[in-house]
């Protein structure tokens, strides 16, 4: 029948949104507990007494431009790929335009030079 294959086309639309979201969700709820139990451990020092200036720790000093030019030279990657998906041939199950991965790899493409000019201007001014 006709609905059953609605209903199979429902589907892997759920599924693929729940591929999608799932990161964005986890990482959020990581954020959200992280945040609840620093506002537990500020209540606890208020009610102890000790200064606030304490429970905070120090900020990491590290090598930003190496995570900055590392995270560039990934994207970059990823825009290639971008740019070898059309030229190898494939179109896609519905057609769609081989300019469209053209697209999404130029804009990553982009963000991937800036990080990596980002990484090693810091690296140039020792940040």
């Amino acid at each position: 029948m006709f609905w059953q294959n609605d209903i199979s086309e429902g589907i892997k639309v759920f599924l693929i949104f729940l591929g999608l979201s799932s990161p964005i969700i986890t990482i959020g709820l990581i954020y959200y507990l992280k945040k609840r139990l620093e506002h537990k451990q500020i209540i606890a020092a208020i009610e102890k007494g000790t200064p606030l200036s304490e429970l905070r720790p120090p900020e990491p000093i590290g090598q930003l431009w190496i995570k900055n030019l590392t995270s560039g030279i990934a994207v970059l990657i990823i825009a290639a790929a971008f740019i070898c998906i059309p030229l190898l041939g494939y179109s896609g199950d519905y057609g769609e335009p081989q300019a469209s991965y053209f697209g999404v790899a130029a804009i990553l493409f982009a963000v991937g030079v800036s990080l990596v000019i980002r990484g090693l201007l810091r690296r140039n001014a020792n940040l």
